[in-house]
């Protein structure tokens, strides 16, 4: 046997002690922490939804990424500033901003109307009839995604129950095979293709674009409602005089391919989608809601959805945090604990108690009552952050003002100052300097 050999030897055989931990703390910590973000991670997927499967489905949607999908115009929205959410919860259909409903065909036109008419005074509502029958195009094609869809056909939607006054007929537009022509809102394009094109039909109807031979492909509802913006912009005046100022707009936009991603391919339906909901009234910032329940999506809450969801999303946070702390104290605890040290050593509280008992019998207990308040004065004024050059008058005025904001019914704190600095027996200091101490506690909490 060589020396190196030898040498190696020993360590090579040598035995883990008995009762020694296997683990290190940084592999302990490692598995705790990975094992609690994994049970969290599941807990908010079953809560939300999210994470169990795509919804890039083929349908015509905002995750929609087939020729009838509207994905393309939700990115593009979002890419110039608009704060694009994609709700699959009824509840944020009620939230302020611009709401984009792309209904199927087979839709309710009962539970259309109920959402429509649920927002007339929270935000603009825009409806997107849907046109194109999809089914899903051949993985084994050469170039094929998910989500891609071969259009098999068109009909029109049939929504009883909502805007029953208004009629939607599917027609051929342009002729020789040239492709049929829009225009509207300061813009002009052309139609993919012209053999299948929805337009809309009804007294009510103020056009935004129109066709080439006039028929409307996308229109604001004239219900009485003040639209400055789509009014400038229409091709044709609103009928109806103003009668409800806090209405706010429907837009139908009856031809899908101008805002679908078959017709979003071309730089002026990118530019329509823009003027569209700017003229409904929304700015870059403000939020742009695409619906997903009528689309399927829907979910109903449950109690995983709400610890999850404002406003209860902030217990949850509480709740997780105090035992990140719990698991981390435990974690950092060796040996028995450390007995806490006490608040006033003995010989503090005789010092005090001691103290107390000579002003006592020297009967000059009046004598403490300026004192205090000024002591009160100077913990209040740190405490609320004012400015440590105030003088007295100042800073009294500074706290009555603080104190009033928080409860108006309060007597100020110069007032009780000055009643504890004129006191003279005990029962009278004592309750002075008590409202005083309640009137700290509840200025500084």
């Amino acid at each position: 046997m060589s020396a190196a050999a030898s040498a190696a030897g020993p360590v090579a055989g040598t035995a883990i002690p008995v009762g020694a931990n296997p683990f290190s703390r940084r592999a302990v910590l490692g598995i705790v922490l990975l094992g609690s973000a994994l049970f969290i991670a599941l807990l908010w997927m079953i809560g939300t939804g999210n994470g169990m499967g795509t919804s890039n489905d083929g349908e015509a949607h905002a995750e929609g990424k087939g020729l009838n999908g509207y994905a393309a115009i939700a990115d593009f929205l979002d890419r110039r500033g608009f704060a694009v959410r994609k709700v699959k919860n009824e509840g944020a259909l009620a939230k302020q901003g611009l709401l984009v409903l792309t209904p199927p065909a087979f839709a309710e036109g009962e539970e259309i109307d109920r959402i429509v008419s649920a927002r007339r005074y929270i935000g603009p509502t825009l409806v997107v009839t849907p046109k194109w029958m999809a089914g899903p195009v051949n993985r084994q094609q050469k170039g094929a995604r998910r989500g891609w869809v071969q259009l098999m056909g068109a009909s029109g939607p049939n929504w009883q129950g909502f805007l029953d006054d208004v009629g939607v007929t599917l027609s051929s537009m342009g002729k020789d095979g040239a492709q049929p022509r829009w225009r509207g809102m300061g813009l002009g394009g052309v139609l993919p293709e012209g053999k299948q094109v929805l337009s809309g039909q009804g007294d009510r109807l103020v056009p935004l674009v129109e066709g080439q031979d006039g028929r409307i492909l996308a229109a604001v509802l004239d219900d009485g409602g003040y639209y400055p913006e789509l009014e400038d912009r229409a091709l044709a005046p609103m009928k109806s005089e103003v009668e409800d100022d806090d209405l706010y707009p429907l837009v139908l936009v009856f031809e899908p391919d101008l805002l679908d991603n078959y017709g979003m391919a071309r730089l002026e339906n990118a530019r329509l989608a823009e003027t569209l909901v700017r003229a409904s009234g929304i700015s870059p910032g403000d939020p742009v809601i695409f619906d997903m329940t009528l689309n399927g999506f829907g979910q109903s809450r449950n109690l995983l959805t709400l610890a999850f969801t404002p406003p209860f999303l902030a217990a949850t946070l509480c709740l997780l945090l105090a035992a990140v702390l719990i698991g981390w104290r435990a974690f950092l605890r060796f040996g028995p604990p450390a007995s806490a040290e006490r608040a006033i050593a003995f010989g503090k509280r005789a010092l005090v108690s001691n103290s107390a008992g000579l002003v006592r019998r020297a009967r000059r207990l009046h004598l403490i009552g300026g004192p205090y308040a000024d002591r009160i004065r100077e913990r209040l004024v740190q405490g609320l952050g004012l400015p440590r050059y105030l003088d007295t008058v100042h800073a009294e005025e500074a706290i009555d003002r603080a104190l009033a904001a928080r409860d108006p019914e309060a007597e100020p704190f110069s007032v009780i100052a000055a009643r504890l600095k004129r006191s003279r027996k005990a029962h009278d200091l004592l309750k002075a300097a008590r409202e005083l101490h309640a009137l700290e506690r509840k200025l500084i909490r």
